[in-house]
């Protein structure tokens, strides 16, 4: 007998998350007799426990083609809810609710604490009598899901085109320097990156000849405001100017932050930047140059912006949708929709699957080999790595009056069968 579907989303969005959403979508459509209605949790694992399924089989097709050029999550909605495991009210409450309305798969895309909820949720329900197939469907822009050796996953959908909207920030913000630079030498760019550089280091694709005053300094590298100072001077006498790009985590000491439910900092929430404490300690230590240090936060852009989208990284979330969808067809639970790099010298991946209790909260490291010897840049075979990913071309958008056209579902709800709760972290 064929069931009904929940797919949900959580963590930081990407450009190309609901891309991965369609793929899930249009090849549960072709399972007829395996999947009947498909449900997405408004607003990740918190519609679940809310019971706020919104019906994503009531949707028009051209809405449903729309989410490939639909950025971050505003089609079904993401949160940063976690599923803990004293939590046994929230873990009762999601079987109450995939039983009611007869839920026997749900997908789940997210970043590492999504795909620790997707396999705590498909072994309880194992426990609980519940066939419920779960499947989790990788996605984040930091690209720290799975293992350093690349064994795993090679890289997650999102961080293609997070490396592409840097690439181009940076050729940017380059044009501006070399032409401001008698009163503005220094440009201090921030980018995200909590704890891993891979988001920082994208910026080396901008200037794959090394041209560019360019210096790049991530968490890993160990760099000290002080020695920065010291780099930044010394590039100022050779060149007369200067482009950082400082990962989020650079250490400045302590900014006031502000941390979410999974218990990462939140930077863009936070009281300073490590870039203005940048910036404000160069033109107060003094810098070799005339002019001032200026500086500029990149927010939540990086992860909102279709127009930055790379072709291969749309086509790959897609892929890894499809391949999720497979994979509970075939395999069943437990398992993790991944990608891993084809041998080669013509960049290629293959679509398989891995254990959600090998991917559950883990954390993947930049490579120190990675990193160049002078601290302040990458090496060729982070560019070998990273350059495929950011495709050739500009994606296509639907424009509409000037303005982009993005898929906007009809707020249909599945109709509710249980009492309303209330999730159980939020309650007094």
């Amino acid at each position: 007998m064929n069931k009904n579907v929940v797919i949900a989303q959580s963590g930081g969005p990407s450009p190309v998350i609901n891309n991965s959403l369609r793929g899930i979508i249009e090849t549960c459509r072709m399972f007829p007799a395996k999947f009947d209605k498909i449900y997405g949790g408004f607003h990740g694992i918190e519609g679940v426990l809310k019971e706020e399924l919104i019906d994503l089989s009531a949707q028009d097709e051209e809405e449903i083609s729309l989410l490939r050029t639909t950025p971050a999550a505003g089609s079904i909605g993401t949160c940063r809810y976690k599923l803990k495991a004293n939590q046994q009210e929230d873990f009762k409450r999601v079987i109450e609710v995939f039983k009611a309305h007869k839920v026997g798969y749900f997908f789940y895309i997210g970043g590492n604490d999504s795909m620790d909820t997707a396999n705590k949720v498909a072994k309880l329900s194992l426990e609980q009598g519940l066939e419920l197939v779960g499947v989790g469907v990788s996605k984040t822009i930091d690209n720290d899901v799975g293992d350093s050796e690349f064994k795993l996953i090679d890289h997650t959908p999102g961080y293609g085109s997070v490396a592409r909207y840097w690439a181009n920030i940076v050729q940017n913000i380059n044009e501006e320097n070399m032409g401001s630079s008698p009163a503005d030498p220094v440009i201090v760019l921030q980018a995200m990156g909590r704890k891993i550089g891979y988001i920082p280091a994208s910026a080396r694709l901008a200037d794959l000849k090394r041209e560019m005053p360019l210096q790049i300094y991530l968490p890993e590298a160990g760099v000290s405001l002080a020695e920065l100072t010291d780099k930044v001077n010394d590039e100022l006498v050779r060149s007369g100017r200067v482009i950082i790009v400082v990962s989020e985590g650079f250490d400045v000491g302590d900014l006031g932050e502000l941390k979410d439910s999974f218990g990462h900092t939140t930077f863009s929430s936070s009281m300073f930047t490590a870039q203005q404490v940048i910036v404000n300690h160069l033109n107060k230590s003094g810098i070799k140059a005339r002019g001032a240090a200026r500086g500029q936060v990149s927010g939540t852009d990086q992860r909102d912006t279709i127009i930055y989208a790379s072709t291969v990284d749309l086509e790959e979330a897609y892929k890894i949708g499809q391949n999720a969808v497979v994979i509970a067809v075939e395999h069943g639970s437990g398992y993790m929709s991944t990608l891993l790099l084809r041998p080669g010298i013509i960049y290629n991946v293959d679509y398989d699957k891995v254990s959600l209790e090998k991917v559950a909260n883990s954390e993947r490291e930049f490579p120190k080999e990675w990193i160049a010897e002078n601290k302040i840049d990458v090496t060729d075979e982070f560019v070998k790595y990273a350059r495929p990913l950011i495709g050739e071309d500009w994606v296509t958008v639907p424009v509409i009056n000037g303005l982009q056209r993005f898929a906007r579902f009809k707020k249909i709800f599945a109709e509710t069968m249980l009492p309303s709760y209330a999730p159980q972290a939020y309650k007094k």
